[in-house]
């Protein structure tokens, strides 16, 4: 089993030091969460709080993804780290091509890209993208951000992307790993992906069960395939063997609540505190 160490809409200055006590600690990965901006008015509904509400973002602080990857990277040497999940059809997939093999270089390898449907129809307005078919244009732009990321020429025609034979420069491959609860979802996550990242909520056995299903249905079942999920069962050495025995590779954890109004108040240091308990009380023992 991996870890995943959480943390997001904190202040930004604590992002470095927390990278670091997490390797120092143990942990295999840190997740990086991706907002591009909040609307003065909406009326959209979050699909991962209980009343949908998203007043929780307002004047939450998010440094873009890459960039923050990339400062992390820089005072790390082992971490992993993992989008979760970068909005993709809001952005041009050659564009995101480009960012994630040079963070993936620079960071030697260091990236598992985390990619998802916005659930936000402002994302696609304000970047000047329809938010009709959009679970299509996920679909071409995966397949873009992948064949870039492989080296050599390459070249695309379809509905939404029409790329003349291109290569970039360092190529460097990643996985890319495929948020979403939905079939659409985990299919795309099956077929399209390395892998597949729970959002929390909802429930997991059947989530799993579908998932299962659909490797099947794929003739996948038995391939290399990540397996990223939120459960209170990662918090105790028993609970993450349960889940290692339901093919679940990587458990993402936190320790607050961040689905909350106002500023993070938690000091850096109790952050710190936090992160170093449950490696010696989960990672150390799982790890014997």
């Amino acid at each position: 089993m991996r870890f995943t160490y959480a943390e997001a809409m904190t202040d930004p200055s604590y992002y470095l030091p927390l990278a670091k006590a997490a390797e120092a600690a143990g942990y295999t990965s840190m997740a990086v969460a991706d907002s591009l901006a909040y609307p003065e008015e909406s009326d959209s509904v979050y699909p991962y709080t209980e009343d949908g509400s998203r007043e929780f973002l307002e004047d939450k602080s998010f440094i873009e993804t890459f960039t923050l990857i990339a400062a992390m990277g820089a005072v790390t040497s082992t971490i992993r780290f993992t989008p979760f999940v970068l909005k993709l059809p809001v952005r041009p997939p050659v564009l995101v091509a480009k960012q994630a093999t040079s963070v993936a270089c620079l960071t030697g390898g260091r990236l598992g890209l985390g990619v998802g449907v916005s659930p936000w129809p402002e994302d696609f307005e304000v970047m000047g993208v329809p938010w009709e078919r959009r679970g299509k244009r996920m679909d071409e732009a995966i397949d873009v951000v992948r064949g870039l990321s492989r080296g050599g020429f390459f070249e695309f025609h379809g509905e939404f992307y029409d790329i003349p034979a291109i290569k970039i420069a360092p190529a460097e491959p990643f996985p890319i790993l495929v948020g979403g609860h939905s079939d659409a979802a985990l299919r795309r996550a099956v077929v399209r992906g390395d892998g597949w990242m729970h959002a929390g909520g909802d429930d997991l056995d059947d989530i799993l069960a579908r998932l299962n299903r659909i490797r099947e249905a794929e003739g996948k079942a038995g391939d290399p395939f990540e397996v990223h999920v939120i459960s209170l069962d990662a918090y105790t050495p028993d609970g993450v063997r349960r889940l290692e025995d339901r093919g679940v590779t990587d458990v993402i954890v936190g320790f607050r609540m961040p689905y909350v109004k106002g500023p993070d108040t938690e000091p850096l240091a109790k952050k710190i505190e936090h992160l170093e308990r449950f490696a010696e009380t989960v990672i150390a023992k799982v790890d014997r």
